[in-house]
């Protein structure tokens, strides 16, 4: 008898208008939300929805319902329960979910570079499993030092 497989989540039906490869990742994460939906995911330790609709940015909860779905039927997120009454649920990142890492940090980098900085700065972190991952700090955490505008990132797997 051969071992169950899984079975593959279908992706959802969906005309892109470009064939572009920036065109067609906007449409799934170039809003003005995503993007900050999955740093808290990634970066900043919110899993619930009441955690997540208290970031800062005051995402309103409907589109942060409306987000949520759809990135669980891209792939790019899986929730599951934690409470059974009423139902509620935990939301975490994919494998694909992570893979938006990079880009992330690239975005922040940008930003701090191009726009004077901001409140958060990648620092390197060892997971509980040993693997070396980005967390974000505040930039009060490194107050003292100078300010490099040109320093670049390296990223996760780089030899620095």
């Amino acid at each position: 008898m051969s071992p169950p497989q899984e079975t593959a989540v279908p992706k959802p039906q969906h005309a892109f208008r470009s064939r572009c490869s920036i065109a067609r990742t906007l449409e799934i994460v170039g809003d003005k939300w995503t993007l900050l939906l999955v740093r808290d995911l990634m970066w900043h330790e919110k899993h619930t929805f009441q955690e997540l609709q208290e970031s800062e940015e005051n995402m309103p909860a409907n589109l942060l319902s409306q987000r949520l779905k759809r990135l669980m039927e891209w792939g790019v997120i899986r929730r599951e329960p934690y409470q059974e009454r009423p139902l509620r649920y935990r939301y975490f990142l994919t494998e694909k979910g992570k893979k938006l890492e990079p880009a992330l940090l690239h975005l922040m980098s940008w930003g701090h570079t191009q726009l004077g900085g901001g409140l958060y700065d990648p620092v390197r972190k060892i997971s509980k499993t040993g693997v070396a991952t980005r967390k974000s700090r505040p930039a009060s955490a490194s107050r003292g030092r100078k300010k490099n505008p040109a320093r670049t990132l390296p990223m996760r797997g780089s030899k620095k």
